[in-house]
C-alpha cells in the first residue's frame, strides 16, 4: 500500500509540475518575464529539466533581467545531463560561439567591404591635368576617362548586386549570434553600404568635375590656337 501511495504521490507531483510549466511557458509567451522567471526557478530548483533549459535560455538572452552566461551554462548542463535535447544543442552553440568568436566579431564590426572594390572593381582615378595642348595628351586623357568610367559602372553594378550587405553574413555565423549582436551586425553593414555608395558618388563627381574643367580649358586652348594659326596663315599669304 505504501508503494502505491508513493507512486500516486509522484504522479500527482509530475502533473503539478507539468501544469506549472505550462503556466510559465504561457507567461513567457506574453513577455511577462518576471512571473515566468519565478515559476521556472522554482521548477528548476526542483530538478525539472525543461524548466532548467528554459531558465537557462532566459539568462542566456537576458530575459531574466540580466545576461549571465555562467548561470545559463550551468542550467543547460543540468538539463542536458537528463537528456534535454534543447539544452544539449544550447551547449553546442555556446561551444561554437567560443571557437568562432573572431568570425562573429568580424561581421559585427570588422567587415569593411574591401572585397567589393578589389580586382576588376578597383577603379584607379585618372590623373587629369588642368589642360592639354597636344593631340597625344588629349587622346590619352580621353582614353583614361573611358577606362575609369567603364570600371566605375562595373563597380556600382557589383555593389548593387551585393545589396543588402546583411545577406553576406554566412548563415552558420548568423545562427550563432545573439539578438543584440545580430542587430549590431545589421546596423554596421547597413551603414557600410551607405558609406560605400556615398564614397563612390563623391569620387565620381570629383573626377567628372576635373574632366569637365580639363575639357573646357583644352577646347578653349585648341580654339585659340586654331585662330592664331589661321591668322598667321592669312598674314603669310597676304605678304606673298
Amino acid at each position: 500500500m505504501k508503494t502505491k501511495l508513493f507512486l500516486a504521490s509522484l504522479l500527482l507531483c509530475g502533473a503539478a509540475f507539468a501544469g506549472e510549466l505550462e503556466d510559465a511557458n504561457a507567461l513567457f509567451e506574453k513577455k511577462d518575464y518576471a512571473a515566468a522567471l519565478k515559476i521556472y526557478t522554482k521548477l528548476a530548483n526542483a530538478g525539472n529539466p525543461e524548466a532548467q533549459q528554459a531558465l537557462g535560455q532566459m539568462y542566456w538572452y537576458g530575459e531574466a533581467g540580466q545576461v549571465d552566461e555562467a548561470k545559463a551554462e550551468a542550467l543547460f548542463k543540468k538539463a542536458a545531463a537528463k537528456g534535454n535535447k534543447v539544452a544539449i544543442a544550447s551547449l553546442e552553440l555556446m561551444d561554437q560561439r567560443v571557437k568562432r568568436r573572431k568570425e562573429i566579431d568580424y561581421w559585427i564590426s570588422g567587415y569593411d567591404g574591401e572585397d567589393l572594390k578589389s580586382g576588376e572593381f578597383r577603379c584607379t582615378a585618372p590623373r587629369i591635368p588642368a589642360m592639354s595642348k597636344i593631340n597625344a595628351d588629349i587622346d590619352r586623357i580621353g582614353a583614361a576617362i573611358n577606362t575609369w568610367q567603364d570600371c566605375y559602372n562595373k563597380y556600382v553594378t557589383n555593389l548593387n548586386a551585393a545589396s543588402p550587405l546583411t545577406k553576406r553574413v554566412p548563415e552558420d555565423i548568423r545562427k550563432l549570434m545573439k539578438k543584440d549582436e545580430l542587430e549590431k551586425s545589421n546596423a554596421h553593414l547597413e551603414q557600410l553600404q551607405a558609406n560605400l555608395s556615398e564614397e563612390a558618388k563623391v569620387s565620381s563627381k570629383l573626377i567628372l568635375a576635373d574632366f569637365e574643367a580639363w575639357r573646357k580649358a583644352t577646347e578653349a586652348y585648341v580654339s585659340e590656337h586654331n585662330k592664331m594659326v589661321k591668322t598667321n596663315s592669312s598674314t603669310l599669304f597676304k605678304d606673298k
